[in-house]
């Protein structure tokens, strides 16, 4: 068998990129600290848990070029802050489900898109959307700093804007749309993902229809990829009532994600 020479000094480049980029990207502890503090869901990491955040958070400013739009000005605190959030689904799934775009841009508030639709008849419909984030393949990725800003209030709803994208990119990752299946080792693990999600979405449907008032935001019952978004982010900042309300659709997460928030 030939031996592959070239892969010990790759691999030596890749490690010493990376500690130079850490370095350009030290969090001073204050900041840090503060973080942690606007972020109170992150408390029920540990030690460990909470320096491989840090490491990856150093990564993910040096790889992403964040644009304030609207007279915004986003600094230091504000990038960490999204940072954070981004970086826990992959605490320890790793970077590269990010890879495929680098622009984010924050607006001070929402933003009012303009859409049209084509019904089955041809006829197209024009309406305006209210955003608070919007992901898309290939980026940029938008967020509303006014919601990004407020997210340890928001977890007491199961709301967070920056998970929420974040988990539309992982989504993505897999074959460049969102569909509710992200990258999955094969394709026993696409069928019992698939399997789960459904089932999982048609009884969260079923509360909303029913006027259940769910943990879930109930803008999941749009469709399946909507439902993974804001499953994930009940997952991260509102876990037990999240496990109490969809038991499978939370051991689907923790597995893939391999975190177990609600046991913290």
């Amino acid at each position: 068998m030939t031996r592959a020479w070239w892969r010990a000094p790759l691999a030596r480049m890749g490690a010493w990129r990376e500690q130079r980029a850490l370095e350009r990207r030290a969090i001073p502890d204050a900041l840090w600290e503060l973080t942690l503090l606007r972020l109170p869901f992150l408390a029920r990491l540990d030690d460990d848990e909470r320096a491989e955040l840090r490491r990856l958070c150093s990564l993910f400013l040096d790889r992403k070029e964040f644009h304030g739009v609207g007279g915004l000005e986003v600094t230091d605190d504000m990038a960490l802050l999204i940072a954070a959030q981004a970086c826990l689904p992959v605490l320890r799934l790793g970077l590269h489900f990010y890879d495929g775009f680098v622009g984010i841009v924050v607006h001070p508030d929402e933003v009012v898109a303009q859409r049209s639709v084509m019904d089955e008849d041809g006829i197209v419909h024009e309406y305006e959307e209210n955003l608070t984030g919007e992901a898309m393949s290939g980026g940029p990725l938008m967020l509303a700093w006014s919601d990004v800003r407020d997210a340890a209030e928001a977890a007491d709803w199961a709301y967070n804007v920056v998970i929420h994208e974040f988990a539309h990119v992982i989504d993505m990752a897999a074959e460049g749309l969102a569909d509710g299946v992200p990258p999955l080792p094969d394709a026993a693990a696409r069928e019992r993902w698939i399997e789960v999600i459904d089932g999982a979405y048609e009884d969260f449907c079923a509360l909303v229809d029913s006027g259940v008032d769910t943990v879930v935001d109930p803008y999941g019952a749009e469709a399946v990829e909507e439902f993974f978004a804001v499953a994930v982010e009940a997952f991260f900042v509102a876990p037990v009532p999240f496990r109490r309300e969809s038991p499978a659709m939370y051991e689907l997460l923790a597995g893939y994600f391999r975190q177990d928030p609600a046991a913290a």
